[in-house]
């Protein structure tokens, strides 16, 4: 009978059943057998495949963490082979197979304990005569971590091996005891500047080995003790002047002073870990109590602090072990809040107004477009996540992809996460071109998660293509309950009570421009153009790619100046709209960049062969529904009218591709060249109406006069003026004939 290493409980071993997960074991046995499922081990990285890491346990036995245990893309794990890793064994199968899962803490130290699995039995380290060199390695790591004023410390900081020199110098700092390592300083004399400003950047930095004892001080707030001092009362310690954070990098190792702002907390299995924004960029920071324990509880987002730590790498990654924190109050909090605001507006205003090209009802909204930009640039320097919404469309998915290519490169610069823009970016397709309950719901669940279980600040949350029209009001008004901040980017006819409902719109329609010539890509790619200009060039070709017909001359230029012909114009928006309707809730954003975007002429080249085999099926379906439907029109003529009525429920097939908006803009492009007079293309279903017409219909007063003419039809309209006509199933024919009547009336 034992003790538990942890709770110290009587147990038949080292641990008990309730802590096995909170200690590391070092697999020392032969088969895949002897591993406990459940518990963490130490292993080391043996590969990568397209399905996961092949990580070592031990000598003798391989495992596998699939990607779909992975807490991150696997592109974005920055491990390298034979580096030591922590995974915790979920299973061992019947063939020997081993099933690993992520473990969050990934130093030895996160864990409350560590024991030697021999593959019979769990025993201390000390307790096995070979475990010496292992054990030794991992308990100076321990003590490097956990002691910044060591030498080790002192070395790691000036970045400087220990070497042999001249006298007076020590030899070594590691060689030598405090006192001596002080005495040492004196005889070398360090200069002036040194003395007088020890806690100078250039001494943080720790740049030269001349420099160790001024480093040791910089990096630990106090000088090594001499042995003739140690009876006496201790001098006061030096304060670290504050750095920044893009100023770090250079200086692993070193304990560093930062000041800014809390943007997240999240709790992990082992630290708490911090997110900390300054006027330069973001970085987390992790605060250990104990392991899955909150540290530092009165700290919580939005908070201005004061902080210390050492800078480390941590799987690739810029972090800070947190030494101190603490809450700034008053005129100091005041000071560290004035000195981000002053940042935000430096970086975030654009610097001037260049629109792409000289376009009408662009040039109608470019103060919209500006406001629009810097409200973007503003969640990225504060570290807001931003989520846009687009429709489900060619249009409204380049619309998002140039607003995504700009801003992506703005927050890989702003965090030092690898994986940030992943965490601080997501765009997703809406169902159609109203910002409704649903998605306003689904976006307020998936905001307050992010909160409370990782700390995160609410978003920003960009609309594009759709959410102009007063039926997303309601939307916009549960989102602004919890201060949450909405841009509106659309082409469509926008209602003036949109207006109020959000931050920012650019609708051209709102300032009385004519919107019959613009596409929200137009809108959307400059506006990402004045979010980073540079990615501008990449932009481009993108507003000609929206145009199914009668594209301005301005972006048929700007696209063949970009390489871009009218082929592989429209190879890429027809190969879009084919790829937005397959799993439509989805981003696809690797696949878009593939088929937007081209590095290089061979990048250039496959993407241009991806779009034109994708365009060839999306042609292909077209046509085939196409020939259908034109085998079913119902013509029928009304006061010198010509409508084509199609039934959708009928003639199409409603789930496959494509989309019945879709397919009815093809139709009514091809029937209407072969009319002299006005002529419309009406599209009815089971519940809903669709209208398109060679004159401007506004859907919304054709709603009025069907509601009028068929009262019990529980009429509806959705999506403003440009929208749809909705409807009850049994009043189908009666909303028919009132429409055609409406129709007449309105075009004869």
């Amino acid at each position: 009978m034992g003790n538990c290493i942890i709770c110290g409980t009587a147990v038949d071993g080292e641990i008990c059943e309730s802590h096995e997960e909170d200690a590391v074991f070092e697999f020392r046995g032969s088969a895949a057998s002897q591993l406990t499922p459940g518990r963490y081990y130490r292993g080391t990285v043996d590969g990568y495949a397209d399905f996961g890491v092949f990580v070592d346990i031990g000598a003798h036995v391989t495992g596998l963490l699939h990607r779909s245990e992975l807490d991150q893309r696997l592109e974005s794990l920055d491990w390298e082979s034979g580096d030591d890793v922590f995974v915790q064994v979920l299973d061992v199968r019947d063939n020997g197979n081993v099933d690993l899962g992520w473990s969050i803490r990934q130093r030895e130290r996160e864990f409350r304990g560590k024991l030697i699995d021999t593959g019979d039995e769990e025993v201390l380290p000390e307790d096995v005569d070979d475990a010496g060199s292992d054990s030794a390695v991992d308990e100076s790591e321990a003590d490097a971590d956990q002691s910044s004023g060591s030498a080790a410390a002192s070395e790691s900081a000036s970045g400087s091996e220990s070497q042999p020199e001249p006298e007076p110098e020590p030899e070594s700092p590691d060689e030598v005891e405090a006192g001596e390592l002080q005495a040492a300083a004196d005889d070398t004399g360090p200069s002036d500047e040194t003395s007088a400003t020890p806690n100078a950047p250039e001494a943080v930095a720790a740049g030269s080995g001349s420099a160790s004892v001024a480093t040791e001080t910089a990096t630990t707030g106090s000088a090594p003790a001499t042995d003739d001092a140690a009876d006496a009362e201790p001098e006061a310690e030096s304060a670290l002047n504050r750095t920044t954070i893009d100023a770090i990098e250079n200086q692993i190792g070193s304990v560093v002073r930062l000041e800014g702002e809390i943007t997240g907390v999240r709790q992990t299995s082992g630290p708490t870990v911090f997110e900390l924004r300054d006027e330069t960029a973001t970085v987390e920071c992790a605060a250990f109590e104990e392991a899955g324990v909150r540290a530092y509880p009165d700290v919580d987002v939005d908070d201005a602090v004061v902080l210390e730590g050492e800078v480390e790498r941590h799987h690739g990654d810029l972090q800070i072990e947190t030494e101190s924190l603490e809450i700034l109050e008053g005129e100091e909090r005041e000071t560290v809040r004035d000195r981000l605001e002053s940042a935000i507006e430096r970086e975030a205003r654009p610097a001037e107004i260049d629109l792409l090209a000289d376009h009408e009802a662009v040039t109608a909204v470019e103060e919209d477009v500006a406001d629009a930009a810097t409200a973007i640039r503003r969640a990225v320097v504060e570290a807001r996540p931003i989520v846009v919404r687009h429709g489900a469309t060619a249009d409204g998915y380049v619309a998002g992809a140039a607003i995504e290519r700009a801003v992506l490169p703005l927050i890989r610069e702003k965090h030092t996460r690898e994986d940030a823009e992943y965490h601080y970016f997501e765009r997703r397709p809406l169902d159609g071109r109203v910002y409704d309950m649903d998605a306003a719901t689904s976006d307020v669940t998936s905001m307050l998660e992010a909160r409370d279980r990782h700390g995160e600040q609410l978003p920003l949350v960009v609309v594009a293509d759709a959410g102009s029209t007063e039926e997303s009001v309601d939307g916009y008004d549960l989102l602004s309950l919890y201060d949450a901040e909405t841009v509106v980017v659309d082409d469509s006819r926008a209602d003036e009570a949109i207006v109020d409902a959000v931050s920012v719109a650019v609708a051209p329609s709102l300032a009385g421009a004519d919107v019959s010539d613009v596409t929200s890509t137009a809108l959307g790619a400059n506006v990402a153009a004045h979010v980073n200009d540079d990615v501008r060039s990449d932009l481009e070709h993108l507003p000609a790619v929206s145009y199914w017909e009668d594209t301005p001359e301005a972006y048929v230029d700007l696209a063949t100046d970009a390489g871009y012909d009218e082929t592989a114009l429209s190879e890429r928006r027809e190969a879009i709209a084919l790829e937005a309707f397959y799993q439509s809730y989805k981003d696809k954003r690797e696949l878009v960049i593939d088929l937007l975007f081209g590095d290089g002429e061979e990048t250039a080249a496959r993407d241009g062969d991806l779009a034109a085999h994708v365009s060839e099926q999306f042609r292909a379906k077209l046509d085939t529904e196409l020939e259908t439907a034109r085998e079913n029109l119902a013509l029928r003529g009304i006061d010198g009218v010509t409508v084509a009525i199609l039934d959708t429920d009928a003639f199409t097939h409603r789930y496959n591709f494509p989309t019945t908006p879709l397919l009815l803009d093809a139709l009514h492009r091809r029937q209407r060249d072969q009319a002299d007079h006005p002529f419309v293309t009406l599209g009815v279903g089971d519940d809903e109406l669709h209208v398109r017409a060679t004159e401007t219909i506004d859907v919304r007063e054709l709603g009025d006069a069907v509601r009028e003419a068929a009262p019990n039809a529980g009429v509806s309209v959705v999506g403003g003026r440009d929208g749809h006509v909705e409807f009850l199933p049994g009043e189908r024919d009666a909303v028919r004939e009132a429409a055609l009547e409406a129709l007449g009336e309105t075009l004869a």
